[in-house]
């Protein structure tokens, strides 16, 4: 037993001389805990885990919040009814109806629902307190220059993910002829956008939805380089191109669109399913030894994640129907090694969750986190719960296992985060308390209700 101890160790020196400066998970997880703004409503809600029960059955996922906040949004571009199916019930869908609602739309909610009449909608400043708690009320400004012509919102809000800055939009709305007339305190763009050849600064979701939807209403034909490709971005095409808006290269990174000047038809549209909700149901059967299939999922948005899965050993089986199986009853996980990136490299949403699944690898892990330098806060955490993990710096982390982990109170750092921390809790020995559950439910439609109908052993307290 010693020698694979002391070949850890030196592989552990070796990768500490190497990358420096050292960040300790202790003080990545005090500094994001000290950018998160309180909230006294949603404070005291919590998950209560029993962990050891072993999950097996179906689920059927949910629709992808990351597309359905910029298809709310581009509901801007439409007259008439606008109908969406497979919304998520979640707080972030909820504050971006509510900032429609603000602005004069008309909208109803049918379980997962969602009709909206943007006829009698204006343009007016949207206060902080409506966009504070939500990042992805950003992609408002797109569809509302290119309706109204003018833009004028506090900073939206959001995860603690190190820093999420709006240079890439307002670069992009530079190139499109738009002024900015932007102060410390709120965003404020002025002019109707001109079809023009844009270059995104970075591969930046947001920034790419903002400038195809700002493009939509602009006669003339606009592209834009380095275009984020991710499905939920595909999504926002499709509806577009539904509305007889003319899109090429939809999947890479080069967009061309054909705008046309007046309003787009409402119709209907099915929000594409949340391949994010995917990987944490498909990690949580892995963790507990279970059997899961996933209903209404896309395979070929988790090539890179399901291919993790089996170089750490897991087998995984996909249909075109949309089912995808994952069988963990006699799974002998391996150490691996992950690098985010961008679609269709591995998702930085399912580093952390996939973090936890390396806890029970044996052998040395590598996480290469290189989008944001806030996602290894969670990393803590899992130290409390008995991980044996070094962090090489605020990009880089070692997961050293197999360690069985023991039930602790742990915190939900950003959404992501909390979702490790529950599937955490799932494998753990004993009790796990799952605090800041406000930030999970931003994300995942009904989580523990679903864990529980897999058989989990999960409450949802709220004081």
């Amino acid at each position: 037993m010693k020698k694979p101890v002391r070949v850890i160790r030196a592989s552990l020196a070796s990768e500490r001389a190497i990358l420096t400066p050292l960040v300790s998970a202790k003080r990545l997880a005090r500094d994001a805990a000290a950018s998160i703004s309180s909230d006294s409503s949603t404070m005291n809600i919590r998950y209560r885990i029993q962990g050891g029960k072993r999950l097996s059955g179906t689920v059927q996922i949910s629709g992808s919040k990351n597309a359905a906040l910029p298809l709310l949004a581009a509901s801007v571009l439409t007259k008439g009814d606008c109908v969406f199916q497979n919304v998520p019930r979640l707080r972030d869908t909820e504050t971006m109806l509510a900032i429609l609602d603000f602005l004069g739309a008309k909208t109803s909610v049918d379980e997962t629902t969602v009709t909206i009449n943007a006829d009698a909608i204006v343009s007016k400043p949207i206060p902080h307190e409506l966009v504070s708690k939500l990042r992805g009320s950003i992609v408002l400004l797109g569809s509302l220059l290119a309706r109204f012509g003018e833009v004028e919102m506090a900073y939206p809000g959001g995860c603690v993910l190190g820093k999420r800055p709006v240079g890439a939009h307002t670069d992009a709305f530079l190139q499109m002829g738009i002024l900015d007339l932007s102060t410390n305190d709120k965003m404020h763009f002025k002019g109707n956008p001109k079809s023009s050849h844009v270059v995104l600064s970075e591969f930046s979701v947001t920034a790419t939805e903002n400038v195809l939807l700002a493009a939509a209403l602009s006669e003339g034909e606009t592209t834009i380089e380095l275009a984020a490709a991710e499905p939920h971005v595909q999504d926002v095409c499709k509806f577009l191109m539904e509305r007889g808006i003319s899109i090429e290269g939809v999947g890479s990174h080069t967009l061309v669109i054909h705008g046309k000047k007046g309003l787009l038809q409402g119709k209907n549209h099915t929000v594409t399913p949340d391949y994010l909700e995917a990987g944490i149901f498909l990690l949580a059967g892995v963790l507990t030894k279970g059997k899961v299939t996933l209903q209404g999922a896309d395979s070929t948005h988790l090539t890179s994640f399901i291919g993790a899965l089996r170089r750490a050993g897991v087998a995984c089986t996909a249909q075109k129907s949309g089912e995808i199986t994952v069988d963990g009853t006699d799974c002998s996980l391996q150490a691996t090694r992950i690098q985010t990136n961008i679609f269709p490299g591995f998702p930085t949403d399912l580093q952390a969750p996939f973090g936890v699944l390396l806890t029970q690898a044996s052998g040395v892990s590598r996480i290469f986190e290189v989008l944001f330098e806030g996602r290894m806060a969670y990393l803590y955490e899992l130290e409390k719960m008995g991980a044996k993990i070094e962090i090489l710096n605020s990009h880089q982390a070692l997961v050293i296992g197999p360690t069985t982990l023991q039930g602790r109170q742990v915190a939900s750092n950003d959404i992501r985060a909390g979702a490790a921390m529950v599937l955490a809790g799932l494998v753990a020995q004993g009790e796990t308390i799952v605090t800041d559950v406000r930030y999970i439910e931003r994300g995942y439609d009904r989580l523990e209700e679903k864990l529980k109908a897999l058989g989990a052993d999960i409450v949802r307290e709220e004081e």
